[in-house]
């Protein structure tokens, strides 16, 4: 009998979790030939979460959970216990239930058909339409820089087959922009839309600093135009200065008594170079933070508990 991992994160997501435990199981009433199993990778949420994950995961044993010494954020703690399963094929949701459960369903039969990665797509959702554009915007714009096919609106809910697991424990990744390891990974796949839901319990834990973190840790890992960007920015506004400054000089041999530069020109010209400067030596950061990530090779999280492995 073949088993399905399903990999979820968690923090402070205590009134979706009976409801996405119970959805679950219900999907895979449909399917008896597999066994599956459920891993909970809980965040050190500080509401009532853990003790509801005890509760499930006393009842039944499918139902696994790992409890964080910490917060590791929103990108290595699910990572971590995606590397712990052991199914002949992963599940990757949401537990806010944002992700439909239902959709698994869909996922298997495609992984019947022959697929190794069933990608989840949401060309619609009922979040903040302005934060759905600003996503569908970006996500473009990843796609259009990247130096590899980025899979559009694409969040990483989906049904990964275990040699693409283990091809990902082969990206030694601290901190891994998971959506662009599978495109980078490759396999054939096969892409799967659905609406978004909207949330029904709780807040978004979401905001704008974990937002940046992410886009820019998508961008620092899979292009390098941002850098190249630069040098040649560098040589387009030098030209165009040489050029300025050219005719100035003309302007004021012709019209040496009559034309009077004025601060308002040097002003501006500093203010200006000085934010490109600035914007760039911005870029030059994340490049450099990204590698003093990889050089400090810490450990994805830092486990207090397991329960049900």
């Amino acid at each position: 009998m073949k088993t399905i991992s399903m990999v979820s994160g968690c923090f402070n997501e205590e009134g979706n979790l009976q409801e996405y435990y119970d959805r679950i199981t219900a999907v895979f009433k449909k399917f008896p030939q597999y066994d599956y199993e459920i891993i909970m990778a809980d965040k050190c949420s500080t509401d009532n979460s853990r003790a509801v994950i005890r509760e499930i995961a006393a009842k039944d044993r499918r139902f696994k959970a790992i409890f964080n010494a910490n917060n590791f954020g929103h990108i290595r703690s699910p990572h971590n216990a995606l590397l712990q399963t052991t199914g002949d094929a992963v599940v990757i949701l949401c537990s806010d239930l944002q992700e439909p459960p239902e959709m698994i369903e869909v996922f298997l039969h495609k992984w019947e058909e022959g697929y190794r990665v069933v990608c989840g797509v949401k060309p619609k959702s009922k979040e903040n339409p302005l934060m759905f554009l600003v996503r569908r915007f970006y996500y473009r714009l990843l796609a259009t820089c990247s130096e590899i096919h980025q899979i559009q609106n694409f969040s990483g809910f989906g049904l990964y087959d275990r040699k693409v697991i283990d091809a990902l424990k082969k990206y030694h990744e601290p901190y891994p922009y998971f959506r662009g390891l599978i495109s980078e990974i490759g396999f054939n796949r096969v892409e799967v839309p659905f609406i978004q839901a909207a949330r029904k319990h709780g807040e978004t834990k979401n905001n704008f600093i974990t937002l940046y973190d992410m886009a820019m840790t998508g961008f620092v890992n899979h292009t390098k135009l941002p850098l190249r960007l630069a040098a040649f920015m560098g040589f387009v506004v030098a030209g165009l200065s040489m050029i300025a400054a050219l005719v100035y000089f003309i302007y004021k041999l012709l019209y040496w008594n009559q034309f009077n530069v004025g601060l308002a020109p040097l002003v501006i010209g500093v203010f200006f170079f000085s934010s490109v400067q600035l914007i760039f030596i911005g870029i030059i950061g994340e490049y450099i933070g990204a590698i003093w990530t990889q050089v400090k090779n810490k450990p994805l999280v830092i486990e207090e508990e397991r329960i049900n492995f």
